[in-house]
């Protein structure tokens, strides 16, 4: 990591700018310098040093220097050194006359560039002295400022004019803070990684080097080979980080200091929280300096720490009898004001507890039950673990067992929801736990039959009223939907509520309605599935206040997957990252795992190889933290199918390697194996490749998983047997509504016919939609089939057509794709025995894989070398 800080990459992403600007005011005729401007930490001082070796690079004679308070109290103290020695300076008029013949050289040609850093605490001699320099044009000048300093009269001269030039820079945001890690990283970094990374830095560089320093040090920044992650929720400090924070913290007034300490403490609270602590002219004190900042909830006010960091360092700082009756004052304030507020109850709890270490259990099980609604499951286990044993309740162990499934710790969860389920006593406080077992059983250990029987044994036994059973049904299908079998699922969710409005639980009904919209497009319903998606999605956020299982964005979630089965890529892709941007800020890590692979998929269809496999790995990474093991052999599938694509065969091999110890659990039923596949065929063995996508379609199919069936089918199509898909592809097709299953269609019969004009028909549908590496395999297709029919101005412009779209496709190279050029005139068994010769497998090797005699593949590779006019196999890797 040292030796990465070093590089421009971490300091200058998101100045692109701010140095393109700089170059322009360097050639302008009349220019005089630039200052550069900014708060603590935005990277104003290494801007300026590599402004500065810009400048030298230019021909500039480079000098710097650093002002402070103490040089300014000595006339000429910051620039002293740079001074040519025996000038006498006791006759300013001609001591500067002299300063300025000596720099300028005996030609007069030689200018200076000169770098000041905290330019607002030079002294008057040396900004005097630098302004003439200026003026003669002997000089160019590069100042930094911070935001908020006191500049001097010397200074603003020496600045003054549109002669300087004025660059203010501020935080980078959330997007120039990835390419940062990623460039400091060397790698790529997960979306919840970079938020909680840009969330805690404020997009302040300084602060954000010394998080991933202390995050590096302390071991919870970690790469599993393919993405860096944080493993923890918090983010340990560096030394120089609390340093730097706690030197610029102690220049806060006595009565400013308590303001800041009580919002470290309680976060943000209201002005009329704050009377009793500040004056209202010590918090505009506090604004004014940058240390609180005021932000809007609603309709109310509330005063906040500038910096997230700022509370870290506070806590830390704050002796423990102090805290305490901060904590303890606030929370009587609070109940003193009627706890009229939703998060009342939550606040007060947590101060308490901080304070004493316990609190009136009724208030703690109430403060929970907040605490699950904002997804916050450390929270509610930590106030519930407060309440003395004897306290608990089915609501508090049911509580604390829901929060543990949500963290991936289904043990733990099982242990106290056996609990609960002991001293259930209503009918809906056994549905509430039999539910939540389910879903440990489900969503955390992946065990369809274990979960099943869970629900149908409280269906035979405890559950008897009408409205009871409905909700195990709908249960029952969101599990069916889920492990692959739509078909299935839309029968057990299929007379579910129109609106939440009209069911009995709501919980129950936005988990069903979201899998309903899952299961419709599966099955080909997908405009069916889009318009309820975006129905639900409505339902789900008029009544979030009472949505505990699942947070909106999760609908989300289920519309891009609607999107994406009609072939609707870009809206897809726009909902997609709505989704992810929404689930990060939520803090629900299972729904942000389904967000991420929902992307990864999407990339995948639409033929981007290396964007796939970053979501997949991201995705894979997350779930891997967060102990959710049921949709990772799906996501390992993807991972290794576009690390294939792209070549990378150690990767393939790593997460083929690693899906093995996980369930085959997957709502794409037989797409996990999508990567065994594409492994093969990345090896030349596409007659293996075929037979894996042949039985995965009879699995996809044989649970009425359409969407499934019709994207394994079409790659079986794509490597070299449309022959025998054509037909069921045809009739997925005409059984959907799909505008993608229709393109596979139309695709795949052009393959089998080898109709050039039907494949570049194909190509333009697919291009349409977004399928860039099918469209360009279609356009491919249509170049050999010309080629071999002996028409050079068609294959041309088939072959350009296929290279534009390939180069959409992020290096992903296929079967139909190396027939584009010189390999274009050979037939699909040729081009087979041609890629497996080049990956080194003898011809007794080929022969067994194809199932043909080795006589017949020696007579194949002679027709290959005469038509590619090469005589030996190591000669086929150039052209394959």
């Amino acid at each position: 990591m040292e030796s990465q800080e070093q590089t421009p990459s971490w300091s200058f992403v998101g100045r692109e700018e701010d140095l393109a600007a700089f170059e322009r005011i360097l050639s302008e005729p009349h220019s005089r310098g630039v200052v550069i401007s900014g708060p603590a930490g935005v990277g104003k001082s290494a801007l300026a040093q590599e402004c500065l070796a810009r400048a030298i690079r230019r021909g500039l004679r480079g000098a710097q220097a650093s002002a402070s308070a103490v040089a300014s109290t000595v006339p000429l103290g910051a620039i002293a050194h740079l001074i040519p020695a025996g000038i006498d300076l006791t006759d300013p008029v001609k001591g500067f006359a002299a300063v300025a013949r000596r720099l300028s050289g005996p030609e007069g040609d030689r200018r200076w560039v000169v770098l000041i850093d905290d330019l607002h605490l030079l002294d008057a001699a040396s900004a005097v002295l630098l302004r003439q320099l200026m003026d003669a044009g002997i000089l160019q000048l590069i100042g930094t400022i911070r935001t908020g300093e006191t500049v001097s009269e010397a200074a603003r001269a020496l600045t003054h004019g549109t002669a300087v030039h004025r660059l203010d820079l501020a935080e980078i945001n959330q997007q120039e803070v990835e390419a940062v890690l990623e460039s400091a990283l060397n790698g790529r970094v997960g979306q919840r990684t970079v938020h909680s990374l840009f969330s805690a830095s404020g997009g302040n560089l300084l602060f954000l080097k010394e998080l991933v320093r202390g995050a590096l040090s302390a071991n919870t920044l970690i790469c599993d080979g393919e993405v860096w992650e944080l493993t923890g929720t918090h983010l340990p400090s560096s030394p120089r980080l609390h340093e730097l924070i706690s030197r610029r913290l102690e220049s806060a007034s006595s009565a400013g200091r308590s303001v800041l300490e009580l919002l470290a403490l309680c976060g943000t609270l209201s002005p009329a929280e704050l009377e009793n602590t500040a004056s209202l002219e010590s918090l505009i004190e506090l604004d004014k300096a940058g240390f609180v900042e005021t932000v809007m909830n609603g309709q109310r006010t509330g005063i906040a720490l500038a910096h997230p960091l700022y509370g870290e360092i506070l806590r830390g700082n704050i002796p423990h009898l102090r805290a305490r009756s901060l904590l303890l004052a606030q929370a009587g304030r609070v109940e003193g004001f009627g706890a009229r507020r939703r998060d009342d109850a939550l606040h007060i709890a947590t101060w308490r507890l901080s304070a004493t270490g316990t609190a009136d259990s009724k208030l703690l099980l109430q403060a929970a039950a907040l605490a699950r609604h904002a997804h916050d499951y450390q929270r509610v286990i930590a106030l519930l673990n407060a309440i003395p044993e004897n306290n608990h309740t089915i609501s508090s162990l049911l509580l604390q067992g829901e929060a543990w499934l949500e963290l991936g710790a289904a043990s733990h969860a099982e242990r106290f929801l056996i609990r609960a389920e002991s001293k259930a006593a209503t009918e809906s406080e056994k549905l509430a736990v039999t539910l939540a077992r389910t879903m440990n059983s489900f969503w955390v250990k992946a065990q369809l039959e274990e979960a099943l029987q869970i629900n149908d044994m409280a269906a035979r036994t405890s559950i008897t009223s009408p409205a009871g059973r409905r909700a195990l049904e709908i249960n029952k299908g969101v599990m069916r939907t889920f492990a692959g079998s739509p078909a299935i699922g839309l029968d057990l969710l299929g007379s579910l509520e129109s609106n939440v409005s009209q069911a009995i639980d709501v919980n129950a009904w936005l988990m069903g309605a979201l899998m309903k919209t899952m299961a419709l497009s599966f099955t080909g319903n997908t405009k069916q599935a889009i318009s309820w998606g975006k129905h639900v999605y409505a339902e789900h956020v008029r009544v979030n206040e009472r949505a505990l299982v699942t947070p909106p964005g999760d609908q989300l979630n289920a519309l891009t997957a609607a999107y994406t089965e009609a072939g609707q890529f870009g809206a897809a892709r726009q909902t997609g990252n709505r989704a992810c941007s929404q689930l990060i800020s939520a803090r629900a890590p299972l729904p942000q795992v389904c967000s991420e692979f929902n992307m990864g998929r999407l990339e995948w269809l639409a033929g981007h190889p290396a964007t796939a496999r970053k979501w997949y790995a991201e995705s894979a990474s997350l779930a891997r933290i967060h102990h959710h093991t049921s949709l990772l052999r799906l996501l390992l599938s993807g991972l290794a199918a576009s690390s294939s694509l792209v070549g990378d065969m150690r990767a393939a091999q790593t997460a083929l390697a690693e899906l093995q110890s996980y369930p085959v659990l997957s709502p794409y039923h037989g797409q996990e194996r999508l990567g065994e596949a594409w492994h093969h065929v990345a090896r030349g063995e596409l007659e293996q490749a075929r037979t894996v996508l042949t039985e995965a379609a009879q699995s996809a199919r044989s649970a009425e998983n359409y969407a499934s069936e019709s994207l394994l089918l079409t790659d079986v199509a794509r490597l070299g047997d449309a022959a025998s898909v054509v037909a069921r592809l045809t009739e997925l097709a005409q059984a959907s509504d799909s505008a993608l299953a229709s393109a596979r269609a139309t695709f795949a019969h052009a393959l089998a016919t080898d109709d050039t004009q039907a494949l570049l028909t194909a190509a333009d549908e697919l291009d349409h939609l977004g399928a860039d590496l099918l469209a360009a395999e279609a356009a491919a297709a249509a170049a050999a089939a010309w080629m071999r029919e002996g028409d050079p101005r068609h294959t041309a412009a088939a072959t350009n057509r296929s290279t534009a779209l390939a180069s959409r496709c992020e290096g992903a190279r296929t079967p139909l794709l190396s027939g584009v050029g010189e390999t274009a005139h050979l037939t699909t068994r040729e081009r087979e025995v041609a890629l497996l010769a080049s990956k080194g497998t003898s011809s007794k090797g080929i022969a067994s894989s194809l199932h043909v005699s080795v006589r017949t593949v020696d007579n194949h590779l002679q027709r290959v070398y005469a038509k590619l006019g090469v005589t030996t196999r190591k000669e086929l890797v150039y052209f394959l």
